[in-house]
């Protein structure tokens, strides 16, 4: 314990008794034990702590990370719906129907005559 042999805490509480006597020697140890007792919480509250801390940190990071992929993400999203964009490629998509559609028919609700070369056409298959 503390890096002291047996010989040692012999000698200390040989000193021990020698300075405080036998009456207040059971006192002094009860004392020495409660001290001993608070500093061991303290060392460990202070442990937990800084596991904490460094848990939390940790935390932050990956918060931080979680962060700029959303903002990249995000600015991805707006270069992708911009309204220019969409004005620029609705405008190109109707220029480019307008040029490749055919000649619009007009629609009316009268017989169409057949031709004579059609009927003759079907007749001889």
């Amino acid at each position: 314990m503390f890096g002291m042999g047996f010989t040692e805490i012999l000698i200390i509480a040989i000193i021990a008794i020698l300075f405080l006597g036998p009456d207040k020697l059971p006192s002094a140890m009860v004392d020495i034990a409660k001290f001993f007792r608070q500093m061991k919480t303290t060392v460990s509250s202070m442990k937990e702590a800084v596991e904490e801390e460094m848990n939390v940190s940790e935390i932050k990071q990956e918060a931080l990370a979680y962060k700029e992929e959303l903002l990249k993400a995000q600015d991805k999203v707006a270069q992708a719906t911009d309204v220019s964009n969409i004005e620029e490629n609705i405008n190109k998509m109707t220029e480019e129907t307008i040029h490749e559609s055919p000649k619009e028919e007009e629609v009316t609700f009268k017989k169409k005559k057949k031709k004579k070369e059609n009927i003759d056409e079907n007749s001889d298959v």
